[in-house]
């Protein structure tokens, strides 16, 4: 070897070697880079830089070219990769970046590059690489100025396309994109002869699992990118992401090492799997972590206590996954994460722990109701009952119509996730907007821990065949959650041999693992649901994916329920209970209802008072504390109610019979019964067990012909079946009175600060065989539902203050936290803005205000929907709580009841609380045992209960878009009015009249308009767009889009299953 060679080789190796010794300098230093500010940090050269930063020299370019020559020579005459097993075993950075994707070497690249010489692939990335980082020299853009700028929302990317993943994570191919585009850019009439061979050998493909496979996905998905070129803001964002999982210096949380020296990690903790552990020990120079490791319980109890680090539920923003929140502790702004990694594996509603990032890349906002990431934990808030005027259309004699039965009357409704006033999924284009106002900064963060995985980790999706891999992709239709890495021997049999027909098949997928060097999953196909667009499987894709329990009740369970059928009750309870079955006793129901839990009575007394009663299904005497059929009762701890069906809490047996209060049928109840004044002023109160019998089943229109008719006289056989011994003019009296009083009772309720925020509920009339929709309509909320709301609303207040009473640390109450004052305060600047005149400063104050703007022309119950949603939007969720966790008893009341004590005790059948409530009740009448818990318990119950009921409170909403959807796809397209309720700079919200279901409508979406401007005015935000001409002498026509605008709407099918959307008409074509 000549002395020349000898030099060039001593080179290379320094430069090769240095690693090591810089990756150990690395790890000695980390300690103290925590404390320094990470920008201020002079930049050391690994070996990677060293070999990027001398590459150019004619010295190692003729070693390499020599390298390449001697490699190619060796694979030719003897097929063996030995040469390459030097190159690959030494320790270097470019070997972690080959691993993390840097490198091309898709099985159709290797294919065609056999025999090329791997250095010469190699130094061809190392030249791309060194050309980006000259454009951004050029370009004046620093690494110090990548990481440490502000995050301005004016320069955010719309989501609702693809995966946060697919975003996120580094392309392979995205170098020499970049280096095509810049040829094209630097001359673009230059003539393209023919290419020269490239000079590359194959290199063999590393193992390919099931969880390092990011290159081979990003090359399947390519062609999915190819429509558009990147813009350099995602350029940006994904050379930094590289750079965070690929930078030596990037600080790390310290290892989850407590005192013993080993990790200390608890079972019910989201912390990383002991695969991932062992494959991180084991594998850390063949590959780079993509997510920080989390850190130890330890680290996060220290943390918490001392205010380091912060503790909140995530939510993903549905149309921009890059996007996420958690609550911020002073309740002021949320605190916002940037990005898939910022999230560090965590999925929507997760328990998660953060820590704030420097204040240098805190978020720039332009205003408070940015600060709040519209999510889907919005669209699991309740909703209360609706009101409008009934209509139906395509509904020829229904077979069956579908009302709701699971509405709570005191819950405020929230806002949805696909309308906003300002919805950070789409910001303003221009960033002066920003600057213009007040600058409002929000902070950011990171999680560094998960303590609890309230997501299901069950998703609905399509797989994706991928070539020459031992594993498919599992795309899920929710783009919050990453694509998933699935075995083939999981997959159905013939996907392998032919997977174009599983294209449009609906699959469930469970996550498993989600190691730190990945940007995907990894999991397991649970169930193949069917073909996507067809009810039945997306029915119970929704279901198992939030979590609903609906399979069949275990013999366990069954064998809790009584055994001698047909029951009766047993002897010994007549002694120890009221017994009302003489009484003139009702229920009150949708008509389709089976679970009837709840009954009245009225009856006027000699004085000129009333007795009335509130009858609730005595559930908690079937249902004993301790029981297996108790242990699932609290784990579902909801019924879930369906457009087609009801997933029970308990066995049908209980639900639809025993519990029941059907008529003609002597049934067990608890009962309350008060003394009344006509004007619905208390004298007098009772608690007690009681035995009722139903004497008619009533439906809501039935109530309602009686209340609008007092004077009718009713025949009996429309009413079947009626107890002889009451008549139906008694019967139709008791509702007279009932109504009357009721409407005294609502009216004082308003008076003393009340505040309802009603919106527009869609209902289905539904083929009996088939179960598709035959037809749609708003479903009309009357006096009659008025008239069973406020007695069950007084009997939920009497019940808080007596178990109050007599169990202060144990009672379950339900409270409703006054709404986020900050937006509050931008509702209220807004509200001002455009004229309205609505005083936030009470519950009462905001009820008072809404009722004097809503109007009274055609529209005004339309514009009255659209104020509710925009007053929904600061509103919090109502909470159970256990009274013994909260200490400070203001924090008890209910906003929008503007009561001091509530609770659920009216539902029983279908809510678990309610049958804690009535053991509490039964304890302190000394009816029954003490409830066996703690303060704690009961905390952990009421906990539980929240989140059972925001999540079934999403899958009944799924479930009405899924029928929608289906119904606009059989009848439409459909023509509608609709009223503008939220402008953006590039699109705007409407409420469709009709049909009561709110769209977004993108201007660039609309056909036929040659351009649209977004303008405030006095800070409303406004939209004009022109209209194309029809003919060269006609002008064109300009429309105005502003708050409570009316426009014409078409609502079509989209090629997505079950998906449509709303189409703006012309002004023109409107009129005619």
């Amino acid at each position: 070897m000549t002395t020349e060679e000898s030099t060039r080789k001593s080179t290379v190796k320094d430069c090769l070697m240095d690693s090591p010794r810089q990756s150990k300098k690395t790890k000695q230093n980390r300690d103290g880079k925590r404390i320094q500010n990470q920008s201020r940090a002079p930049p050391q050269k690994d070996a990677y830089a060293r070999l990027l930063s001398q590459h150019r020299s004619g010295m190692f370019s003729s070693y390499l070219e020599q390298c390449a020559q001697d490699s190619l020579s060796q694979k030719e005459a003897n097929d063996t990769s030995s040469a390459l097993q030097v190159h690959s075993d030494r320790p270097n950075a470019a070997q972690q970046r080959r691993d993390q994707g840097v490198n091309d070497l898709s099985p159709s690249s290797l294919k065609n590059k056999r025999g090329e010489s791997s250095l010469s692939l190699y130094i061809e990335k190392l030249s791309i690489h060194n050309a980006q980082q000259e454009c951004e020299r050029k370009q004046g853009v620093s690494e110090r100025q990548r990481r440490g700028q502000r995050r301005d929302t004016t320069t955010s990317q719309d989501g609702d396309i693809e995966s946060g993943e697919e975003a996120a994570c580094s392309r392979p191919n995205s170098a020499k994109k970049y280096q095509k585009q810049q040829r094209k850019k630097d001359d673009p009439h230059k003539n393209v002869g023919p290419k020269a061979p490239e000079i590359n050998v194959c290199l063999p493909a590393p193992p390919m699992d099931a969880s390092s496979s990011e290159q081979e996905q990003e090359k399947g998905m390519k062609s999915k990118k190819k429509s558009q070129l990147k813009q350099p803001e995602e350029e940006k964002n994904r050379e930094g992401i590289l750079k965070l999982a690929a930078d030596p210096q990037t600080p790390r949380p310290k290892p989850n090492h407590g005192k013993s020296g080993k990790p200390q990690q608890p079972a019910a903790t989201g912390t990383n799997s002991p695969d991932e552990k062992s494959k991180n020990k084991g594998d850390r120079r063949s590959k780079k972590r993509v997510f920080e490791s989390y850190m130890s319980f330890e680290e996060v109890s220290h943390g918490l206590k001392r205010g380091e680090l912060y503790q909140g539920q995530l939510r993903i923003n549905p149309k921009n996954y890059n996007e996420a929140f958690i609550p911020s502790p002073d309740d002021t702004r949320d605190i916002f994460l940037d990005g898939v990694i910022a999230r560090n594996r965590a999925l929507n509603g997760d328990v998660v722990v953060v820590q704030i990032l420097p204040r240098e890349q805190w978020k720039v906002v332009r205003s408070d109701t940015d600060c709040d990431g519209t999510s889907e934990s919005d669209t699991q808030a309740e909703h209360v009952l609706r009101t409008a005027q009934k209509r139906t259309w395509h509904a020829p004699t229904p077979n069956l119509v579908v009302e709701d039965q699971s509405s709570d009357p005191e819950e405020l409704p929230r806002k949805r996730p696909d309308i906003s006033i300002t919805d950070p999924g789409e910001h303003l284009e221009d960033p002066s907007t920003t600057r213009a106002n007040a600058e409002i900064l929000q902070k950011t963060a990171k999680v560094v821990y998960i303590i609890e995985k309230k997501h299901s980790r069950a998703v609905t999706g399509h797989l994706k065949f991928l070539p020459d891999r031992s594993f498919a992709m599992f795309s899920p239709i929710d783009h919050r959650v990453p694509r998933i890495n699935v075995k083939l021997d999981d997959c159905p049999a013939d996907f392998k041999t032919h997977p174009g027909d599983f294209a449009k098949t609906l699959f469930i997928c469970r996550i498993t693992d989600w190691a730190a060097d990945s940007n995907f999953a990894v999991g397991q196909l649970a169930k193949t649901l069917g073909q996507a667009g067809e009810i039945e499987p997306e029915t119970e894709g929704i279901l198992t994916e939030y979590d609903v329990d609906f399979s069949e009740f275990t013999e366990e369970v069954l064998d809790c329920l009584p055994k001698n059928l047909p029951w009766t009750i047993p002897p010994e309870e007549f002694e120890k209970r009221r017994d009302l079955r003489k009484e003139c006793i009702f229920t009150i129901d949708p008509a389709t209802a089976r679970d009837l839990d709840d009954a009245l009575s009225c009856k006027q007394l000699p004085d000129g008072n009333f007795e009335v009663g509130v009858h609730i299904a005595d559930v908690s005497y079937f249902v004993e504390e301790g029981t297996a059929l108790d242990a699932i009762a609290s784990q579902r701890a909801t019924s879930v109610y369906l457009v087609q069906m009801v997933i029970p809490m308990l066995p049908r047996l209980l639900c639809e019979e025993l519990c029941s209060l059907n008529p003609l049928t002597d049934r067990l109840t608890f009962s309350v019964i008060w003394k009344l004044t006509p004007e619905g002023k208390i004298l007098d109160e009772w608690f007690g067990r009681s035995i009722i019998r139903s004497c008619v089943k009533l439906s809501y229109d039935d109530a309602q012909r009686m209340i609008d008719a007092p004077e009718k006289l009713f025949p009996p056989e429309k009413l079947l079946p009626v107890d002889l011994e009451h008549t139906i003019d008694e019967i139709h009296q008791a509702v007279l009175h009932l109504h009357s009083i009721a409407k005294n009772l609502r009216a004082q309720r308003f008076r003393g600060g009340a505040l309802k925020l009603d919106q527009l509920k869609l209902s289905f009339t539904l083929d009996k065989e088939t179960m598709m929709p035959q037809g749609c309509y708003i479903y009309e909320y009357r006096e009659s539902n008025k008239l069973v709301e406020e007695f069950m609303l007084l009997a939920n207040m009497a019940t808080a203050t007596h178990i109050y009473g007599k169990f202060p640390e144990l009672a379950m109450l339900r409270r409703h936290p006054p709404p986020k004052a900050k937006m509050v305060k931008e509702l209220e600047a807004l509200c001002s803005q455009l004229g309205l005149k609505i005083d936030f400063s009470s519950s009462g104050s905001i009820q008072k205000s809404l009722c004097a703007v809503y109007g009274d022309d055609e529209y005004s119950v339309y514009r009255k929907e659209v104020l509710n949603n925009m007053c929904s939007r600061p509103m919090q969720l109502a909470l159970y709580f256990c009274t013994g966790a909260l200490k400070k008893k203001e924090e008890f009341r209910h906003y929008a009841l503007n009561v001091p004590l509530y609770t659920h005790f009216t539902s029983p059948i279908r809510r678990y609380p309610d049958i804690i409530v009535h053991r509490l009740l039964a304890s302190s009448l000394k009816l029954g045992p003490r409830l066996g818990l703690s303060t704690g318990e009961v905390e952990k119950q009421a906990l539980h209960c929240n989140d059972k009921k925001t999540l079934s409170k999403r899958v009944q909403e799924l479930s009405s878009e899924l029928y929608f959807g289906v119904f606009v796809k059989e009848c439409g397209p459909l023509d509608s009015k609709a009223m503008v309720m939220g402008v953006l700079d590039k699109s705007f919200d409407v409420l469709v009249l009709k049909y009561g279901v709110q769209k977004r409508i993108y201007c660039k979406s609309i056909v036929g308009i040659d351009s649209f401007h977004h303008w405030k005015v006095e800070k409303v935000p406004h939209l004009k767009l022109v209209w194309t001409s029809k003919d060269l002498e006609s002008p064109p026509v300009e429309q105005v889009i502003s708050f409570f605008s009316v426009v014409e709407v078409q609502l079509r099918a989209d090629e997505a299953p079950l998906k449509y959307s709303a189409v703006l008409k012309r002004p023109e074509d409107s009129a005619s």
